[in-house]
């Protein structure tokens, strides 16, 4: 099973104790935030929709990648990755 590193945005670190930055492990996303869910309740919620979907407004990278355009929750997680959260921000004037 794949060990990873989990950057978490700010927006969320209320659902981490405040950590930016967690441990998890899965073989894919979808493992991966299982695993988060059942440690920090609330933050799969975040990141995935009631139709089990990623959100709209949350992208995911492993390492480098965009999961968007890999294979969204099936997407590999190999031991020793980074897992990186960002919440899209919007505004303007």
């Amino acid at each position: 099973m794949g060990a990873v590193t989990v950057k978490v945005p700010t927006s969320m670190r209320h659902l981490t104790g405040g950590s930016g930055q967690v441990p998890a492990d899965g073989d894919t996303l979808r493992a991966v935030i299982g695993k988060l869910e059942a440690n920090y309740p609330g933050l799969g919620a975040r990141l995935v929709d009631e139709s089990g979907a990623l959100r709209r407004f949350v992208n995911v990278y492993v390492d480098d990648i965009d999961v968007r355009y890999e294979q969204s929750l099936d997407t590999p997680t190999p031991d020793g990755s980074t897992l990186w959260v960002i919440s899209a921000v919007a505004g303007g004037s």
